[in-house]
């Protein structure tokens, strides 16, 4: 299949990891995975704060660059959320999904040692509604302990500009979600959107936390 790479604002300047992952397992599991250079940003940021016009403008320009392929592929499920259920992109999909659920892939052939804790994202619960994709892909990844999250279902306080215009709020939620991760005495805190990881990666690097925030793709490109 020949799937092009959404890369996101957020992944391409402060995440790229994921997006080379994600490049990594794709292309290991013989699918070709290209790279639309003309991308830019769909438009969420835009749509969730209210500048519907600009978002509409950013939302036929992705149409037009990647209507045209089988898949889009993007390590973010807020992305992909907005693309195609606020802009009915059908073809694009978050990796945890296009694996398990349209390739029908859950043992990619990775290896990764170590305790691992999940970290179900809003979007990706009520938007993509991903559902258990994430965890089917980790529990068939070699050498890796899949640790339940104390109440996983609770945002971690990012929200995109929530965490700006409300950031005692969300640095609370944050809090909360951090001790749920050292409850589990868990090396690694994963998740599907780079966003929530930077939240969290903040969150626990401030408290010299033994656990780090990994994102998924990353995992699964470990072989």
């Amino acid at each position: 299949m020949r799937i092009a790479l959404f890369v996101t604002c957020i992944g391409d300047t402060m995440y790229p990891e994921a997006a080379q992952a994600t490049v990594r397992v794709l292309e290991r599991l013989g699918h070709e995975v290209v790279f639309p250079e003309e991308q830019t940003c769909c438009g969420q940021m835009h749509l969730n704060s209210g500048y519907a016009r600009d978002a509409a403008r950013l939302a036929r320009r992705f149409e037009e660059i990647f209507g045209r392929y089988d898949a889009v592929v993007s390590p973010s499920s807020s992305c992909v959320g907005t693309v195609r259920e606020s802009y009915g992109l059908k073809n694009a999909f978050e990796l945890s999904e296009l694996l398990v659920n349209r390739l029908g892939v859950e043992d990619v052939g990775a290896t990764f040692a170590g305790r691992v804790t999940y970290h179900p994202t809003c979007h990706s619960l009520r938007v993509t509604q991903v559902g258990d994709a994430p965890l089917r892909l980790l529990q068939h990844v070699r050498g890796l302990e899949l640790v339940e999250l104390p109440r996983a279902e609770e945002c971690c306080g990012f929200g995109g500009t929530f965490a700006i215009k409300n950031a005692e709020t969300s640095s609370a939620m944050l809090a909360d979600k951090c001790d749920a991760i050292a409850a589990t005495g868990a090396g690694v805190c994963t998740a599907l959107d780079a966003s929530c990881l930077l939240q969290i990666g903040g969150g626990l690097s401030r408290r010299n936390a033994q656990a780090r925030a990994v994102h998924l793709a990353e995992i699964l490109a470990c072989a």
